[in-house]
């Protein structure tokens, strides 16, 4: 059994996230601390949260689907079949997403260079009834 605990300033250097974003993460029901008079003593499973608070952010997860998968996680900690199906259908959904914008971003692009191309165009004719 881990019993390690880690200040607030220790997780933020550990982390490179400032104490103010851990205190929101706490603020927001995702780390819970205890305390010792006004100091925050985080456990080794608030710092394992953390971690995965900062992944999921990198990742695409909003804060309420990161709470919905440490939900599941609290009530089995082991892991369960449901946490892993709720897990897999949120990676795929970001797929989709990351797939749908990478097709506007080629749409996009193809706009811009068909209307650099009669940008070009119109100002190669006005050059030429110029001279």
């Amino acid at each position: 059994m881990n019993t390690r605990t880690f200040s607030i300033s220790e997780l933020a250097s550990e982390f490179d996230v400032t104490t103010r974003s851990i205190r929101f993460y706490e603020d927001q029901q995702l780390l819970f601390p205890t305390r010792r008079g006004q100091t925050r003593i985080y456990s080794a499973q608030d710092r394992v949260r953390l971690k995965l608070i900062l992944r999921g952010k990198r990742l695409g997860f909003s804060l309420a689907e990161t709470r919905e998968l440490f939900a599941l996680w609290d009530e089995t900690p082991t892991g369960s079949m449901k946490q892993l199906q709720l897990l897999m259908a949120k990676i795929e959904e970001k797929k989709a997403a990351l797939e749908q914008q990478l097709n506007d971003i080629a749409m996009l692009q193809l706009e811009l260079d068909s209307a650099e191309s009669r940008c070009r165009e119109a100002m190669a004719d006005l050059t030429e009834k110029t001279l």
